[in-house]
């Protein structure tokens, strides 16, 4: 299940959907990104993500679908926010479900990784020295370059 929102989201009935009534699932991974409050040697006042919806929509169900392709999963999760956040704010849930636990940690980490490098989402940070729009980071794309099937 794929939701891109404004609202905030509750972790554990999140979870407890994906769940709730499938006893095939013997474990669930999932990882909640938060919005820091600091960025570099910069305090981080709020941070504004936007996207586009539709664009945005396909490429999270792209990648969900590989997810679904690469492990036996019962269920999968991917929640994303957008507008204004401020610290301690969620900004995003990736949730994935599986009869073993093995299949569900590397899922949800696939997950993560990918999402944090072919999503299309934009980031503007409101800092202590002014708004920076948050650019691509190397060590996303290395991370995501571990799931790239050779």
């Amino acid at each position: 299940m794929i939701r891109v929102q404004a609202e905030d989201f509750d972790v554990g009935q999140e979870i407890k959907n994906m769940s709730d009534g499938n006893h095939a699932i013997g474990g669930l991974c999932s990882f909640v990104g938060l919005v820091r409050e600091m960025a570099g040697s910069a305090d981080i006042g709020a941070m504004t993500l936007e996207h586009y919806p539709g664009m945005t929509d396909k490429a999270l169900e792209k990648i969900e679908a590989e997810a679904n392709e690469r492990w036996p999963l019962e269920s999968s999760l991917i929640i994303h926010r957008y507008g204004r956040l401020e610290p301690g704010d969620q900004i995003v849930l990736v949730a994935a479900a599986s009869p073993h636990r093995q299949a569900s940690f590397e899922a949800c980490h696939f997950l993560i990784d990918f999402l944090k490098t072919k999503a299309p989402f934009w980031k503007l940070e409101d800092t202590s020295e002014g708004p920076k729009w948050v650019d691509a980071r190397s060590s996303d794309d290395a991370a995501a370059a571990r799931w790239i099937k050779a």
